[in-house]
């Protein structure tokens, strides 16, 4: 019996490869059409509805104080996010630090941030100037160098106080996210590290926050975009320039208040979804050498280095 002979009979033997014929799901079909059924009655009503006003939606959608709104919230959110994060890596930091005072301080910090709501620190830090009428930079009970007269400030002050409580609530979120980002890094590397000198803050600065991003970076993206939103409470400090609260001005003396909203809420989504494009490549950025998925290079290479062996196996 031949070579061939011996392939044939194995190909003979073996069986038919099973054709696999998905099942059908009729009534995932018919909730798909129910629901573009629904979709389409919606927007038919929606735009044949007069209460909707879409001519005001229309004439008001790039109004120039509406623009101006939308430059606010992207102010606030920048900012707010950028002094929540990094306050927040100091209190993920201290929280997990072995010196107990530091421990403690961040316990307290996360518990009073997180166990009150944002808006009723947003009021309390409009009420700042009926506790503090006067702030003093010196030396206790000693020489004074700057004296600030909150009651006199401008609106700037009244946007530096929004921006600071919403930073200020960020952060006690931001560092629970931090500190779980932190846990994921096996403990080999923190020892790694110690064996090699460094010490714990150069340890977490240089090892571990490095390694952490991968975890931190998704829940972050969603900090972000739960930040622009929050951005609306601020009429409570009260700074009313931002998107939400030009609209509502605009809505006191039109007296359609439902197109203005549909304007904001449209410039939340734009805004919303250029976010959530962004956060998608960073977290593919960050997630680079996570994913078994191999590259065309790196099959490629794999591919040669087999035939490589192969060949010398010969």
């Amino acid at each position: 019996m031949t070579v061939t002979d011996n392939a044939a009979n194995r190909d003979a033997a073996e069986p038919e490869p099973i054709q696999a014929v998905p099942l059908k799901h009729p009534g995932q079909w018919i909730a798909g059409a129910v629901i573009l059924i629904l979709v389409g009655l919606f927007i038919y009503g929606a735009a044949t509805n007069d209460a909707y006003r879409w001519d005001t939606y229309a004439k008001y959608l790039f109004e120039e104080r509406i623009l101006s709104g939308v430059g606010y919230t992207l102010a606030l959110t920048v900012l707010a996010m950028i002094a929540g994060v990094v306050l927040g890596v100091i209190v993920a930091v201290m929280r997990m630090s072995p010196n107990k005072v530091l421990s403690a301080t961040a316990w307290v910090y996360l518990w009073v941030f997180r166990g009150t709501p944002v808006f009723v620190q947003l009021v309390l830090w409009g009420l700042v100037g009926s506790l503090y009428k006067v702030i003093s930079i010196g030396v206790p009970f000693g020489p004074t160098f700057v004296q600030i007269d909150i009651q006199q400030l401008s609106l700037e002050y009244v946007f530096v106080l929004a921006v600071i409580g919403l930073a200020l609530n960020e952060a006690a979120y931001m560092a629970e996210i931090v500190r779980a980002g932190i846990s994921s890094v096996g403990e080999g590397q923190m020892e790694a590290s110690v064996a090699l000198g460094m010490s714990w803050w150069q340890t977490m600065r240089r090892t571990v926050l490095p390694q952490a991003m991968r975890v931190i970076i998704p829940p972050t993206g969603n900090e972000v975009i739960s930040m622009l939103k929050t951005t609306s409470l601020v009429l409570a400090v009260p700074f009313s320039l931002e998107l939400y609260g030009r609209s509502r001005d605009i809505s006191g003396v039109n007296f359609q208040p439902i197109p203005m909203l549909l304007v904001a809420s449209t410039w939340y989504l734009v805004i919303t979804s250029v976010l959530m494009v962004g956060q998608h490549y960073v977290e593919k950025h960050y997630a680079k050498g996570a994913s078994r998925q191999l590259t065309d290079g790196q099959l490629e290479a794999l591919a040669a280095a087999n035939k490589t062996i192969v060949e010398e196996g010969k």
